[in-house]
């Protein structure tokens, strides 16, 4: 059973997370605060956490920090602050996701089955079908005679290897060209606007290469 740690000063959305997700076999765990949920981490040891950014004694942003000092969990960030400032601190922090309040929980379950099936290496998959292509990731090839540069090629393995999951400007930029390029976001506006081009039915209207604004990319299986 997946254990869910979920942190929020807000009684009654630990309440209804922690009804909602136990319904769905998952075993939780609450905290109202984030030195609370830096003690449960250690003890309880969850597969995932669910982490308020404006929590009374200490900044998300700060728990995410501690908890990436000795453990990878996915970390999956649930907030009312809507600035992507915000988002990009705590996704270069270390969260794997961020859900903006108010939000549904189906959404928020998607995000967390994308992140448990990031974080399991035996699930991780040698093929993805994106449109009316098969991405080959293993023999680095693409049906329908598609071909990339070795660049074009690098940033969509990034995402494709992490389905459903945001991937931030930041990583694919240090990843793909370098730490010294991480303040160089047209690259990936550029990239992006290419493996659209030779891999989306619609470019204007992608399906599967989506941009989250701010803050990163994700691939939409």
């Amino acid at each position: 059973m997946t254990r869910v740690l979920v942190v929020d000063d807000e009684p009654q959305l630990l309440r209804a997370l922690r009804i909602n997700l136990a319904a769905r076999d998952y075993e939780v765990a609450v905290a109202p605060d984030g030195t609370a949920a830096l003690r449960q981490a250690a003890d309880w040891h969850p597969d995932l956490v669910i982490l308020d950014l404006g929590l009374p004694d200490l900044d998300g942003v700060d728990v995410i920090q501690g908890l990436r000092g000795w453990t990878s969990v996915p970390i999956i960030v649930l907030s009312g602050r809507t600035g992507s400032a915000d988002k990009v601190d705590a996704l270069d922090a270390g969260a794997d996701d961020y859900v903006t309040k108010p939000f549904g929980i189906d959404e928020l379950l998607a995000r967390i089955r994308a992140v448990t099936r990031r974080t399991k290496p035996s699930e991780e998959p040698a093929t993805a079908q994106l449109g009316d292509h098969l991405v080959d990731l293993a023999d680095k090839t693409i049906s329908g005679g598609v071909r990339l540069t070795p660049t074009e090629w690098h940033f969509l393995e990034l995402l494709v290897r992490n389905p459903g999951k945001l991937v931030s400007q930041r990583q694919l930029l240090s990843e793909v060209w370098g730490e010294s390029y991480v303040r160089e976001t047209h690259y990936l506006r550029q990239y992006m606007a290419q493996l659209r081009r030779k891999l989306e039915r619609d470019p204007a209207h992608p399906r599967h290469l989506l941009t989250e604004p701010g803050m990163g990319y994700r691939f939409q299986p």
